[in-house]
């Protein structure tokens, strides 16, 4: 059986900004008071050839620094490295207010974005999502917010982040420009998007897929404390066995393969660990070995 590769070529995203690498960097855990350690791993990220960095504004919420931490340090960082903002793309979130939880309703997200902007320090985010979906928002004032936030120049283009289909679908249809992204969990341990019709549809609108957790919150990088997981272990193991590479790298691997290209987001804080994510670009996979990877998530066999 052909093997599959991985295609790790930069694909363009939004004009005027630098392509967007095949790999991202999350930020969640970004979030302490030292900005020469912040600083490393960003710089990691950058000469691991990753463009695409991706925070929100509630990472820091229920560590010491708080809500906002995370887009504060990254500011300091950017303040720190005039030539930094020039060289990324920087793609933040907003729409969930602790505790109410998700708001993002009119005025609020003009305002949630406002507060991004000011403490990152810069005058435009790159690519604005929506967090998670507030059930209380019309789409069309979720459109004329994002709108208002383009023609100020306050952002350049907007997604979502953890949509079904027909919530990207009712907003999409409100919105004066397109909806560009869009960010769900996935990994071999979460493959809902597979059946779900996220990346379906990310492959019908050819949005790019920003995909969290692509090592399962972790859980894949440790000694699975599940059966479910030992298993999904095993069978990532057994090409990394294969391929001398690392579990984590066939994991990124794995998601990177289906051909709506998600972009795993490394929520690594450890420099050698960002970079070593590219080693994914290296690891080939069979059809099969593919499909028994998801046989061992499912838990069952493929229909």
């Amino acid at each position: 059986m052909d093997r599959l590769t991985i295609d790790a070529s930069p694909r363009p995203l939004i004009d005027g900004v630098p392509a967007i690498s095949a790999l991202g960097w999350g930020m969640w855990r970004y979030h302490d008071d030292n900005v020469a350690a912040a600083t490393a791993r960003s710089m990691a990220a950058l000469e691991a050839g990753i463009t695409l960095f991706d925070t929100a504004d509630i990472y820091g919420f229920g560590h010491e620094h708080g809500f906002g931490a995370a887009e504060a340090l990254f500011g300091r960082v950017l303040a720190a490295n005039p030539g930094l903002r020039d060289r990324i793309v920087l793609a933040s979130k907003g729409g969930i207010l602790p505790p109410i939880p998700y708001w993002s309703r009119g005025s609020r997200l003009i305002e949630t974005c406002e507060a991004s902007l000011r403490r990152l320090g810069v005058e435009t985010i790159d690519l604005y999502q929506i967090h998670r979906p507030d059930l209380l928002a019309h789409p069309a004032e979720l459109a004329a917010a994002l709108d208002t936030l383009r023609q100020q120049g306050k952002i350049r283009a907007a997604g979502v982040s953890n949509y079904t289909p027909t919530q990207f679908a009712a907003l999409a249809a409100h919105m004066p420009f397109p909806l560009i992204s869009i960010q769900p969990e996935f990994s071999p341990l979460h493959t809902d998007p597979l059946f779900d019709g996220v990346l379906d549809q990310a492959l019908e609108r050819n949005l790019a897929v920003l995909s969290w957790s692509p090592l399962g919150g972790g859980r894949l990088l440790g000694a699975a404390d599940d059966a479910r997981t030992q298993t999904v272990a095993a069978a990532l193991d057994a090409i990394a066995t294969r391929q001398e590479a690392t579990r984590a790298a066939v994991a990124y691997a794995w998601g990177m393969a289906h051909p709506s290209r998600p972009i795993p987001l490394i929520g690594s804080q450890t420099p050698d660990r960002i970079r070593e994510a590219t080693d994914a670009f290296k690891v080939e996979m069979t059809g099969a070995e593919w499909y028994a990877v998801l046989v061992a998530a499912m838990g069952k066999p493929l229909p």
